[in-house]
């Protein structure tokens, strides 16, 4: 279902928000957003995050506005801190996708725990392989033939370089100077195509595309952390230090709506990780 059904009411035009606060209307929740990073957020709002930001709005009884940047070097320079010209404004108060210990913004206590995952296409030959000693247990032959789609700066690059597989990386930027450009193509044009045989990759983004690939041919398997190697972590949202108020709402509606955001998630793929680091369901996301 596209976000925008459960905007309802709440959504605000995007050319309005200014006016509206002005004629007196509800308050806005202010939302700092990638347009194009599926499946976290889109402009068109088809991400788990616009769908979340949209439940927290519906909950205050608010309007909700985005400012649109894509999630790269600069993102809070020109959301969360950038102000509207003329104004002392700022564009937008709430980042809704950060790792516990985000030290740019004051961030909410975490609203998913999750791991990185393994994707693989069904059927080549990698169907026995749920983790990452499977990979190691291939015959050497076979391991030395795969070609491993990985993110730069990863800690499941570390793990390869560690067991000697970096000569086999098919290395990728975290952070693309591109904006039609987007961590999801490794699993849904790479992988799906035969450039790469395994995409290891955050695990929301895995389960995603895994999840809605045709046939379901491809398969997510989320990742354990090891000893020395830690691959699950948790995600909260950001907003301005000092802002106080704002944070104890974001918390207060995270912590009243854990099941309807679990809900969310799962309809996404997402991996999920509990409180014990133990993975919640760890058959193949299709």
């Amino acid at each position: 279902m596209k976000a925008a059904v459960l905007l309802g009411a709440a959504v605000l035009a995007l050319a309005a928000p200014v006016q509206a606060e002005e004629s007196g209307a509800r308050p806005v929740l202010r939302v700092c957003q990638d347009p194009n990073n599926l499946p976290f957020s889109r402009r068109d709002l088809d991400g788990f995050e616009n769908r979340i930001a949209a439940l927290f709005a519906q909950e205050l009884g608010w309007d909700i506005a985005y400012t649109w940047f894509p999630q790269r070097m600069g993102f809070v320079r020109n959301t969360l801190r950038a102000k509207e010209p003329g104004t002392d404004r700022y564009k937008c108060d709430l980042i809704t996708g950060v790792a516990k210990g985000f030290d740019l913004g004051a961030t909410t206590q975490p609203y998913y725990h999750s791991t990185y995952a393994m994707a693989y296409v069904r059927g080549s030959g990698l169907d026995g392989v749920r983790t990452l000693d499977d990979l190691l247990a291939l015959p050497a032959q076979q391991r030395a033939r795969l070609k491993l789609g990985v993110f730069g700066g990863s800690p499941v690059a570390d793990w390869l370089l560690a067991h000697g597989l970096m000569g086999q990386i098919v290395s990728y930027q975290a952070q693309s100077g591109d904006a039609e450009e987007y961590p999801g193509q490794i699993v849904e044009r790479d992988l799906a195509r035969g450039a790469i045989d395994i995409a290891f990759v955050w695990g929301p983004i895995a389960g995603y595309f895994a999840s809605r690939a045709p046939d379901h041919r491809i398969v997510a398997m989320p990742l354990a952390s090891q000893p020395g190697v830690r691959l699950d972590f948790e995600i909260a949202m950001a907003v301005r230090f000092g802002d106080r108020e704002l944070k104890e709402k974001i918390d207060a509606l995270i912590a009243r709506n854990r099941p309807r955001i679990d809900a969310i998630l799962r309809e996404y793929g997402v991996p999920l990780v509990d409180e014990q680091g133990r993975l919640a369901g760890t058959g193949p996301a299709r």
